[in-house]
């Protein structure tokens, strides 16, 4: 009886097999050895983004931290007339500090990751074997026109990201920036809006601000200029108002709006209808018109009880043949 066997598997021929171990062989370090590269590219720039991001959440959260000095302004003050006019709301400085330090953070967020995005794919591209040089080139090239094409918009976001580092100006704040004079109600990196007297709302671009004036900051002065008769005693007008000045800063409700003692600052001028007198103090910011105005009110009650008399602007009268001009 005969018995069959299956055929035997062949082996691949020696030469074949040789072929296969040389060509792994010669490209270990391509099929290995490049992932292995990109993989610890990736997860360093990833890392390295995650501090990046953590220190600027960081810097933020500080930033936004009321300070001692905010706690204790923010203490509600006794309802009275004058406070009611003097009242700002201490809210905006906060709303102000929170939008410049979250539009800073995400501002200084997305730059780091661009620029990290911008570096891993050069190193990859590296470590492929694409040639950077004509990559860059080109790059370089479109940027060029899309630089002339958006220059503009690109001078707005420079322009905003300044404003916001420097801190010229913010939320809350009362600014004169050219025709638009008012209440700065955001600020972003391309627009600013501002709310003028009659309620209306200005949207400038960040770059076309070439000056600001910003009646906000540290401190502001409150300039009055009292008109009296020229036969008015000027050593009763300077005591009358430093007494009503003296009298304002003692009460407790402008005891904190007053920053020093109030000065007379002498004769402004000698005008026609009397002597101008003026009377100045330093405050803090945006209250300065608030304490004119009351200053005005006083000054008034303070002259009149003095007896000092306020002139009226006179107007000459021209008379022609025993009838004066302008008689009805």
């Amino acid at each position: 009886m005969s018995h069959t066997f299956p055929p035997a598997a062949q082996s691949p021929p020696p030469a074949l097999a040789a072929s296969w171990s040389d060509w792994i062989g010669d490209h270990t370090t391509a099929l290995i050895g490049i992932p292995l590269r990109i993989a610890l590219i990736v997860v360093i720039l990833l890392v390295l983004r995650a501090v990046a991001k953590r220190a600027i959440t960081r810097v933020v959260q500080r930033v936004l931290e009321p300070s001692a000095g905010e706690h204790d302004r923010s203490r509600p003050r006794r309802p009275t007339r004058g406070a009611a006019v003097l009242h700002r709301d201490r809210s905006r400085a906060r709303q102000r500090r929170e939008q410049r330090a979250r539009t800073i953070g995400s501002v200084l967020s997305s730059a780091v990751t661009i620029v990290l995005f911008m570096v891993g794919v050069a190193m990859v591209l590296d470590q492929v074997g694409i040639a950077l040089g004509p990559l860059l080139a080109s790059a370089g090239v479109v940027g060029l026109a899309i630089g002339f094409g958006a220059q503009s918009l690109v001078a707005d976001y420079l322009s905003g990201l300044l404003i916001m580092v420097e801190d010229q100006y913010g939320v809350g704040d009362s600014v004169d920036l050219g025709e638009a004079v008012g209440e700065v109600e955001h600020v972003g990196l391309r627009l600013t809006h501002v709310r003028d007297l009659n309620g209306g709302l200005w949207h400038i671009r960040n770059g076309e601000i070439l000056r600001v004036r910003n009646d906000s900051q540290e401190w502001a002065r409150a300039v009055l200029d009292v008109a009296v008769s020229h036969d008015a005693d000027l050593d009763t007008v300077y005591r009358v108002l430093e007494e009503t000045g003296r009298t304002l800063r003692e009460e407790p409700d402008f005891a904190d709006v007053l920053l020093e003692e109030p000065a007379v600052w002498g004769v402004q001028s000698l005008d026609v209808d009397g002597v101008l007198v003026r009377l100045a103090v330093k405050t803090v910011p945006l209250q300065q018109w608030g304490v004119t105005r009351e200053l005005r009110r006083r000054v008034k009650e303070a002259l009149d009880e003095a007896g000092v008399e306020i002139p009226f602007p006179r107007r000459p009268v021209w008379v022609h043949g025993g009838a004066a001009e302008g008689e009805t």
